[in-house]
């Protein structure tokens, strides 16, 4: 065995030693090869050249995602993120002028219908029906303008993939790569789409994202308690809300409510473009300046969301269904801001990361009794003042009360003792060597330039925060154990077996 130590430590030393060398030589060609752009009506691109093949990817990151969801509108963000792909005035319509007055008379006929249906008495139900018949024709009539899938064909026939976009409770990005002879040609498409976006197929979508509801949450049970677990965790910030909205709030926007949220958020100075690959930063100025220029200014919605009251007893949440059981349980911590997130990234990597971390060795390979366990910071978001999850997936006969007691070994250790100088070596070795690996593809360098310059207002950041984990010592992740994973700061969520009442028994042990 001491052999085996010394050779492990051998290795982690020279690994460092590599991720640092590697390091130093990155961050010194990032400055030389990067370029940020802010267009006078306040949007800013960042460009890193990479000319090793003619293509580019690009990541737009708009500050806006679930928790700016109107009020009785949950869902809006990621409902809009369909619509982005609908086209413009002049992508995916047949007739736009004819498509502009039929949408409009599918507004009218559903706000009717809308109204009527949702009176106090519950309206009158022959009306009703009619109303909706109504709308429904509407909707077909619109519907034959529609050239559909237009915009994605017009990307794809011309060389583009991974067309994508993700709806997050932060902000929402779109992506993909191009060849880098058409970067004219994306950035029409892109500016455009923000430009003239249409909410064509509205309701069509709508439905779609209903049944997008119904897999991941209503039909599966992790998602059930994650929802039940993120509502009872947060009681007044945003967060308390599912990034893909409440059902009843599903049925009952409109697109004119996406509209409207579009007009408020979807501005230039709340969004960034990150970009990578074989780009001329020079010739990419003058192409960005004619398309994305015509974006009108407007200033950055006003950032106002209510603040999550500490919490001062424990919260639990008990699923009982006929399925794979599940543990979580969740502490308050500050937002990404906070001089303490570096150090809850590095509990993270000592507990999660890889086969030598803390709750694999306890849980997985030691006690047999989790198929799967980690510690995660960042949860449902990191904007603001979020989650530090614990989870497991416990193996056949065994039960969540036994993770649970598990779990809460593995953090009173935190809490009261001190990792090793070789945990913290291997958690800023794998750190840098995780960035260097996401900054080795077009698609990951674009993401990580647009999100740092957006929520630190420099790209830089992304290397900065490797001195951040430098500096952080055992002493602190002993202090911010002690202090935030308390009793009165948990949240648990347990997903029980119903199909045994032993089972059930005892999961509820404590």
């Amino acid at each position: 065995m001491a052999r085996v130590a010394r050779s492990w430590l051998a290795m982690l030393a020279a690994l460092a030693g590599l991720a640092v060398s590697a390091w130093a030589q990155d961050l010194v060609s990032f400055e030389k090869k990067t370029t940020v752009k802010k267009l006078s009506n306040g949007l800013t691109v960042v460009i890193c050249r990479r000319p090793e093949a003619p293509v580019f990817s690009f990541f737009t990151l708009v500050d806006t995602g679930a928790v700016q969801d109107p009020k009785s509108e949950t869902g809006l963000a990621h409902m809009f993120e369909h619509m982005a792909f609908k086209g413009t005035d002049k992508i995916g319509t047949k007739n736009w002028p004819a498509e502009r007055e039929a949408l409009a008379q599918v507004e009218d006929a559903y706000a009717k219908y809308n109204y009527e249906r949702h009176l106090p008495t519950g309206g009158d139900p022959k009306k009703v029906e009619q109303l909706e018949k109504a709308w429904q024709a509407a909707v077909a009539q619109a519907q034959q303008y529609v050239i559909v899938g237009q915009f994605d064909e017009i990307v794809e026939s011309n060389g583009g993939f991974g067309v994508n976009a993700r709806t997050e409770e932060d902000d929402t990005a779109y992506f993909y790569s191009f060849p880098v002879n058409r970067l004219e040609l994306w950035a029409y498409l892109e500016s455009q789409r923000f430009l003239h976006p249409v909410m064509r197929e509205f309701y069509k979508e709508r439905n779609v994202v209903m049944e997008e509801r119904r897999m991941r949450t209503d039909s599966a049970p992790v998602g059930r308690l994650v929802e039940q677990f993120t509502a009872a965790a947060f009681v007044a910030h945003p967060y308390h809300n599912p990034a893909i909205g409440w059902v009843s709030d599903l049925n009952t926007f409109s697109a004119t409510d996406a509209q409207k949220f579009f007009d408020r958020y979807y501005v230039p100075s709340n969004m960034v473009i990150g970009m990578a690959g074989d780009i001329d930063p020079e010739q990419a100025a003058l192409i960005l300046e004619k398309y994305f220029g015509q974006l009108p200014t407007r200033a950055k919605p006003e950032e106002v969301t209510t603040t999550e009251p500490p919490q001062n007893s424990e919260r639990r949440v008990v699923l009982r269904e006929a399925s794979q059981p599940f543990y979580v349980e969740a502490y308050h911590r500050p937002d990404y801001r906070d001089p303490d997130d570096a150090v809850f990234d590095a509990i993270s990597d000592i507990l999660s990361n890889g086969r030598v971390s803390r709750l694999y060795r306890s849980l997985v390979r030691d006690k047999q009794i989790a198929a799967e366990a980690a510690g995660i910071s960042g949860f449902p978001g990191a904007k603001y003042p979020h989650l530090f999850a614990f989870y497991a997936v416990p193996t056949p006969g065994h039960s969540p009360a036994e993770l649970e007691a598990a779990i809460r070994a593995e953090i009173q250790r935190l809490r009261t003792g001190y990792v090793t100088d070789d945990e913290l070596k291997l958690f800023r070795t794998r750190a840098k060597a995780d960035l260097i690996r996401s900054l080795d593809n077009n698609e990951g360098l674009a993401s990580q330039l647009a999100t740092m310059q957006l929520r630190y207002g420099d790209w830089r950041e992304l290397f900065r925060q490797m001195d951040r984990y430098d500096k952080v010592s055992k002493e602190d992740i002993k202090r911010v154990a002690a202090k935030y994973f308390v009793p009165e700061n948990r949240t648990v969520g347990i997903l029980q077996n119903a199909g045994s009442p032993a089972a059930a028994a005892k999961g509820e042990e404590r």
